[in-house]
């Protein structure tokens, strides 16, 4: 059995390594490293892909969220609400640009933003709500946008984890995540089910005048050189990474079905035991279905009740097996983001899962020996305790 990866880069790499060189070395070749003719190629590939009229590319997916909200012309003291269990940059831009950022809890299931919190949460200095698409699937992006629409907010979707997972209306639409709000981030990240070789991302959008906006944000406030309209930051995709990204995204979805077949492996091993719940999947669906793209599995994140969480950990390590916990703190414990504004009572949701969650091996690479490997160690040390 090969050595377990949390993410195997190495391997994805050799079997498109012909294509990712060759499209590396026309960069080099032409010496177009930035603003090349690979980054116009792959935002018009990732724009047919999605659906999107308007595909941005930015230099990180945290720049991405913060030109997103620039865009929007949010002012200091406006209001912000997004989840409390995600990773730290999606509040940190909010801080970073002097809003005010409004934690609520997540729901058990999914782990995605809670709809009735973010009612809750709701003021009259509200203007924007941010779901994540956290670990690979959609919020309930249907009940966040008939309530933003209701209460005149934007919606700004954090699509970091889940690019390529689609959402299903309750009357049978779907669409693209991060083609539904009024603009969306993402971030290439090595890791990503779409990854580059270094930093990447990218804001999507179908509004013309808000990408105009945004287009010169990225680049300097600049739409004719050393003309600068708008304050803007430097914030550009490498040439060489939208080579790296326009090689990959044509496999995008046989990478994400890679992750979805691992995780039905992954499940069909733990289900029904007595300590292990296992993801749900989105949109109302039933089972993690050869043709059903509401889960992309960025992460594989099982909930351990009744037994030691930490410890598990340990001896997972022990044997090899690597693992993460995602997330240890919640946002509004973190040193950086407490508010006397925040009730610990009000994040039961998130307080609970913080002890619970683990992320198993989860990439396009996963063998079947692995897998058994992963499973019948995690069942083995529950059931010896």
């Amino acid at each position: 059995m090969k050595k377990i990866q949390m993410v195997d880069l190495k391997g994805q790499y050799s079997s498109i390594k012909k294509v990712v060189d060759s499209s590396i070395q026309e960069v080099i070749d032409n010496a177009s490293f930035i603003n090349g003719p690979k980054v116009k190629e792959f935002q018009e590939s990732l724009e047919a892909y999605l659906g999107v009229k308007h595909v941005i590319p930015c230099a990180n997916g945290t720049d991405a969220l913060q030109i997103a909200m620039m865009g929007l012309g949010l002012k200091p003291g406006d209001e912000v609400i997004t989840a409390d269990f995600t990773f730290a940059a999606t509040v940190e831009v909010i801080a970073l640009l002097g809003l005010t950022p409004v934690l609520v809890d997540v729901d058990s299931d999914k782990f995605n933003i809670d709809v009735e919190a973010i009612k809750r949460a709701i003021t009259p200095k509200t203007k924007a709500i941010v779901p994540v698409h956290l670990f690979g699937q959609c919020a309930n992006m249907e009940s966040i946008m008939e309530l933003a629409n209701d209460h005149d907010l934007f919606v700004i979707e954090d699509n970091a984890q889940a690019i390529g997972a689609s959402y299903y209306y309750n009357d049978g639409r779907k669409s693209k995540a991060g083609t539904i709000g009024h603009v969306a981030s993402t971030s290439f990240f090595p890791s990503k089910n779409l990854g580059c070789y270094g930093d990447g991302g990218a804001i999507f959008t179908n509004d013309d005048k808000l990408a105009h906006r945004i287009r010169g944000i990225v680049n300097h406030g600049m739409y004719k050189r050393y003309h600068h309209d708008v304050v803007g930051v430097n914030s550009r995709l490498d040439s060489i990474q939208a080579a790296v990204l326009d090689a990959k995204l044509p496999k995008l979805d046989q990478y994400n079905k890679a992750r979805q077949s691992a995780a039905r492996k992954y499940n069909a091993a733990f289900t029904n035991h007595p300590n292990i719940i296992i993801p749900k999947a989105g949109n109302g669906c039933k089972t993690i279905c050869d043709n059903c793209d509401c889960h992309v599995f960025h992460q594989y994140t099982i909930k351990i009740q009744g037994a030691d969480r930490d410890a598990l950990v340990t001896h997972l390590q022990e044997k090899g097996i690597p693992c993460g916990v995602y997330y240890p703190i919640p946002l509004h414990k973190q040193k950086a983001y407490m508010d006397d504004r925040y009730n610990d009572a009000d994040f039961k949701v998130t307080n609970t899962l913080i002890n619970q969650v683990i992320s198993l091996p989860m990439h396009t690479e996963l063998e079947d020996d692995q897998i058994n490997f992963i499973t019948s160690t995690v069942i083995g040390f529950l059931n010896k305790g």
